[in-house]
Parts: C-alpha cells; sequence; structure tokens
C-alpha cells in the first residue's frame, strides 16, 4: 500500500533520474510495498525513464495512479526546456540549445551516421579552459552539470528518436565544457552505460578532453569498469603554439600529457584519439605535422582532423585543401593512421558552444563572467604499451 505525504508542498522535490535502480525500489518498499512489487513496478517505472518518450513524472502512465501521485509529491525529472533548434537530421545533425531550471542554457547535437545515431553532450555551463577557437571557452565558466543534467540531454535526444522509431546508439562528450573537470561525468557514464538503464556500449561512449593529466590518469584507473574511448583535443604538438591555441597546457604541458596518455594505454591495451582543428597559417604547415609525428613516438593513436568551425571571438581560417594534403601527406609518410571529420555542423553552428553565443548575442549584452583558476598538474610515470590501435572516432560512431 502506497501512504501519501501530507508535507510536500513544504519540501523540494528530487531528482528522480539520481537514484539508481536499486535505491528506486528501495524508496517504494518505505511507502509500503512489499519487495517483489516494488521490483515489479521499479523495473517498470526505469523503462519508461530510459527507453520510452516520457517527459515528467506525470507522464509515467504504466504506474498505478497510486504510486505516479506520490512520485509526483516527492520527485520531478530534470528535463530541459526547448529553446531553439537548427540543423535536418536528414542532412546528418541537428543542434538544440536546452534551458535548465536556474535559467543556464547548454547545447546537446544528434548526429546521424548510417544507421547509428550519436548524442553529443555538454558536461559544463560554459568552460574554464579559454581554447581561442572555442566559443564555449571565450565564454567562461558558470558551473558543472549533474549526472541528472548529463543523462537528461541522452534523454531529450532519445524521446525525439523513439517517435520515429528509432534509438541512441552512441555518446559522445565532445560538447560544452570540459568532461574531466566535473566529477559527476563519471557518474552520467555508469548510468549511460548501465544495462538496466540506457545499456550503451561502453566502446560507443568516447570522452574528449584538452588534457587534463589527473582526469586522464583517473580514467585509465577505471579501465575495467568504465572501458570507454578517450580522444585529446590537442590541436598543436608544440608547448610554445599549444600555450596560445589551448591555454590548459600552461598547466599541463606537453611532455606532462605524454606521460598521462602513456599510462592510459599502458593500464587500457587502447589506442586514444587525437583530435587537431585545422587552422590556416596557424597550425596546418609539414613543420606542426613533423612535430606531431615526434610528440606520438610510443602512443598508438589515430588522428582526427578537424576543419575549423568558425566564431565571431576568433578570426582564424579553415585550412585550405592544398594545406590540407600538406598535412596528411606527412602523416601518410610516417605511417599515421588519420581520418577528415565530416563537416556537419558547419551549417547548424554545431561547433561547441556557437548556438549558446548566438542566443546570447540576440538576447542580452551582458557580460561574460572570469574564468577559474586550475590545480597545477602532478607528475606521471612513463609507461610503454604493446598493443594496437585499429579505428577512428567517425568509425566509431558509423558502426
Amino acid at each position: 500500500m502506497i501512504v501519501n505525504s501530507e508535507d510536500h508542498e513544504n519540501r523540494s522535490l528530487s531528482d528522480l533520474l539520481s537514484l539508481d535502480l536499486d535505491a528506486l525500489e528501495e524508496q517504494l518498499r518505505d511507502w509500503g510495498m512489499s519487495a517483489a512489487e516494488a521490483r515489479r513496478l521499479g523495473r517498470g517505472i526505469w523503462r519508461q525513464l530510459y527507453h520510452g518518450a516520457v517527459a515528467s513524472v506525470e507522464s509515467l502512465t504504466e504506474v498505478p495512479s497510486a504510486v505516479r501521485n506520490r512520485l509526483i509529491q516527492e520527485y520531478e525529472l530534470p528535463t530541459p526546456i526547448h529553446v531553439a533548434r537548427q540543423g535536418d537530421l536528414r542532412l546528418g545533425a541537428v543542434k538544440d540549445l536546452l534551458r535548465l531550471p536556474d535559467g543556464s542554457q547548454i547545447e546537446v547535437v544528434l548526429l546521424a551516421y548510417r544507421d547509428r545515431h550519436a548524442v553529443c553532450v555538454s558536461t559544463q555551463v560554459g568552460c574554464a579552459c579559454g581554447c581561442v577557437f572555442c566559443a564555449t571557452g571565450q565564454d567562461g565558466f558558470v558551473r558543472n552539470l549533474s549526472a541528472s543534467e548529463i543523462v537528461a540531454q541522452v534523454l531529450h535526444m532519445q524521446r525525439w528518436l523513439v517517435s520515429q522509431g528509432r534509438r541512441v546508439s552512441n555518446v559522445v562528450f565532445m560538447g560544452m565544457g570540459e568532461p574531466l573537470l566535473n566529477a559527476d561525468t563519471f557518474k552520467a557514464v555508469q548510468r549511460l552505460v548501465d544495462p538496466k538503464a540506457l545499456g550503451i556500449p561502453p566502446r560507443r561512449i568516447t570522452l574528449s578532453t584538452v588534457g587534463i593529466v589527473p582526469g586522464i590518469v583517473r580514467l585509465a584507473d577505471m579501465c575495467h569498469a568504465l572501458p570507454i574511448n578517450l580522444a585529446l583535443s590537442l590541436h598543436a604538438a608544440t608547448d610554445e603554439l599549444r600555450d596560445q591555441l589551448v591555454p590548459m597546457n600552461r598547466t599541463y604541458p606537453l611532455a606532462a600529457l605524454h606521460d598521462a596518455l602513456a599510462y592510459y594505454v599502458d593500464r587500457t591495451q587502447r589506442h586514444v584519439f587525437i583530435e587537431w582543428t585545422l587552422i590556416s597559417g596557424v597550425n596546418d604547415s609539414s613543420q606542426q605535422a613533423e612535430a606531431l609525428i615526434d610528440w606520438l613516438r610510443g602512443l598508438p593513436a589515430h588522428v582526427n582532423l578537424i576543419p575549423l568551425n568558425s566564431t565571431p571571438s576568433y578570426r582564424g581560417e579553415p585550412t585550405t585543401g592544398q594545406q590540407l594534403a600538406v598535412f596528411t601527406a606527412v602523416l601518410d609518410r610516417h605511417g599515421i593512421a588519420h581520418t577528415v571529420r565530416q563537416r556537419k555542423g558547419t551549417q547548424i553552428a554545431a561547433g561547441c558552444g556557437q548556438l549558446r553565443a548566438l542566443q546570447t548575442e540576440s538576447t542580452s549584452g551582458g557580460t561574460r563572467p572570469a574564468l577559474k583558476p586550475l590545480a597545477q598538474a602532478p607528475r606521471v610515470i612513463n609507461r610503454s604499451f604493446k598493443g594496437e590501435g585499429k579505428s577512428d572516432l567517425g568509425a566509431l560512431i558509423s558502426r
């Protein structure tokens, strides 16, 4: 029997997505259900949350009314408000701007690759890393997203796909924010891979970082529990240039970053993806390509070359086709696997933070929050690797 709460109007509602299945079943037992009944209803609620199209507790129509009413009294779903959309999935990409309960805005992108659908999620409101060509990095850091707010982005796109008879197959942590500066990123990944929740295979989840050394080490140490893919936003192979493009390099320089990746590779026996945004006259020279070859020594890696998405705050231009050929020729000569990323997001402002920046510019003239300082990098022991990488990020999404 479900006992109704009498003082719910005086309490704030709890986040239903913050509960794992065991905690949900325990809550149902605390409300007077038998263990068997709590297990059955708990799994029914879970199925609707993660595999259905519910956007609110009130939408849990498969749950008995007494249970649903009690859930309404106690819990809410952190469903963001859909503010704007750009793109067409028939053309390969859709980007949504979402508003959170506190008024913060974040972006989520859905990418279509043949029979796969990948969701690119944000992990922070803004970003403290300050990469010069990134719209989010130029807007500064506001706050971390909770694990539920990260998962809710996947569910937002999942609801849309379910209505078309499709599902989310891949998740990439490449949206707004630095995933390894938010501890809740790991909690979100655990919920995404949980076979009782979304059940996305770890090999279909990719986390991208600008190079947060302690986070890379932690990910390596968690490799058996969370064997997901790691991508490094490198963009330059000399400290002098990377200090300019990716200010985080001043905290975690290339030598420490190489050691961290070597440790990751040794622990996981997996290769890493290297992301390189090609900027005309900046990092697309044969000299930078040769420097990249030198830096990659000992690391099994696949290089993902990304044409620059121009932003109002950065005057750089995408590399030319001729210079792209020069850069890739160096990689080919040294036998480095590489791909050129499809520019699905260019026409929908899908570069990190671009839609949010456009919306902000059109609605307010507010100032950007200041960047927050970060801790210094620890030393990491260099390790060797005996395995080989086989596939690129695009292949991971498309297969």
